[in-house]
């Protein structure tokens, strides 16, 4: 007599998601980090700036150091010359006042001289023998960059809960700061279950297949922000699927790869019913249909299908909002293009349907073959959803492809 056990009622993507969304909390945890560690983390403190930035006032551009009254009425036909009295390249200053018909050539970035009040553009300007003959005034302030222009002591800089961008990173190492108060990644736990796969690396027996999704859904969960922990495979055993459970608990998300099938030895619904709660099992959607999700000791756990293609597009679809939630980076909004279909489709699963397609030409191509085939994703450009209720899509008919990032 078979132990199968039927799927419970299916439900749909987005109250699948809606129910993970629910379950799943934020981080609270926080480390610092240096800067250069800091790029595409979360920050866990608001920066207030604790200086001027800059902190004296500097020359916007190369040209003259000048006292702007000493231009006032110059032009091409009718130049003031003023006295070179000094050079200031990058990173240099001077101790001394320039006077009244006095000028000093400064480069971008210089401190501006005591006494002067404005800079000069080098092309308004004619250098020979000591002297400046400056054709175009200028006014008190002209390219100069104020102190404080960026960045005023005690103003609020940085928000706590941003993401850190190469530019909030540019914006911390001006203030000299050389760490950051930060949230902790996430850590997740992959364990891959099932006699029929193999280690990577390993010879393989018959019947076997390597361990694909134990890779692929490392390599999602590290482009979105989490630690990733890979457990050795885990044999169909109810014992052995618990003292998974229980091994990786200290984690803050547990995904299963394989087991969450309709099965004799399919187990894990058993071991989340048994040590949590199963809070859905079973998505109308296609591929991914035996997806399993629950909570176990205040842990959220996924099971997801063993079928390669059938794993890498859940994890699109629940689990990068899942860990983008915990690691408190915000939702991912995938790039999307309009293209015509280079054939006709038909659907008859009944279910909602992601289908990988290729783009050639401006034209999307299916190239889907089985659950079981990883290639279907790699060869694919991005996908499109086929809805429910849909039977056919037309050969040129206008679809919306969702891009693989």
């Amino acid at each position: 007599m078979s132990d199968m056990v039927p799927f419970r009622l299916l439900i749909s993507r987005q109250e699948a998601l809606k129910t993970i969304l629910s379950s799943v909390q934020a981080l609270e945890r926080s480390e610092r980090v240096s800067i250069e560690e800091s790029l595409g983390r979360v920050l866990a403190e608001g920066i207030v700036a604790d200086r001027d930035v800059p902190p004296f006032d500097r020359a916007a551009m190369d040209g003259y150091a000048v006292k702007a009254e000493d231009t006032y009425g110059a032009s091409d036909q009718n130049p003031r010359t003023l006295k070179i009295t000094a050079v200031l390249n990058a990173g240099e200053s001077i101790d001394t006042t320039m006077n009244k018909g006095e000028c000093i050539r400064i480069a971008t970035g210089c401190q501006i001289p005591r006494g002067a009040d404005a800079v000069v553009m080098a092309e308004f300007t004619e250098e020979k023998r000591g002297k400046m003959s400056v054709y175009r005034a200028v006014h008190p302030g002209a390219n100069i960059s104020q102190r404080g222009e960026d960045m005023r002591k005690g103003e609020s800089i940085l928000k706590e809960g941003q993401l850190l961008t190469p530019a909030k990173v540019g914006v911390l190492a001006a203030l000299g700061r050389r760490d950051v108060l930060v949230y902790e990644k996430p850590r997740v736990a992959i364990i891959p279950t099932g006699t029929e796969i193999c280690e990577v690396g390993s010879e393989l027996a018959e019947g076997q297949v390597y361990d694909v999704n134990s890779y692929t859904l490392a390599s999602v969960l590290l482009e979105n922000g989490a630690l990733v922990t890979k457990s050795s495979i885990v044999p169909d055993s109810l014992d052995q699927l618990k003292s998974a459970v229980t091994r990786f608990l200290e984690h803050d998300l547990i995904v299963f790869s394989g087991g969450s099938s309709v099965g004799e030895r399919d187990l894990l619904v058993k071991v989340v019913e048994e040590s949590g709660k199963v809070l859905f099992h079973g998505v109308q959607i296609k591929p991914g249909k035996p997806t399993l999700f629950g909570v176990v000791k205040g842990k959220p756990v996924f099971g997801m299908p063993g079928y390669p293609t059938s794993c890498l597009s859940n994890a699109y679809i629940f689990l990068v909002p899942a860990i983008r939630k915990i690691a408190r980076l915000p939702p991912k909004e995938p790039s999307t293009i309009r293209a015509r279909m280079g054939k006709r489709i038909v659907s008859a699963s009944g279910r909602e349907q992601f289908l990988p397609v290729k783009l050639v030409e401006g034209k999307a191509y299916p190239v889907f073959k089985m659950s079981g085939d990883i290639t279907s994703m790699a060869r694919a450009d991005g996908y499109i959803i086929l809805p429910t209720n849909l039977d056919v899509i037309e050969e040129g008919e206008e679809v919306t492809v969702i891009m693989y990032e």
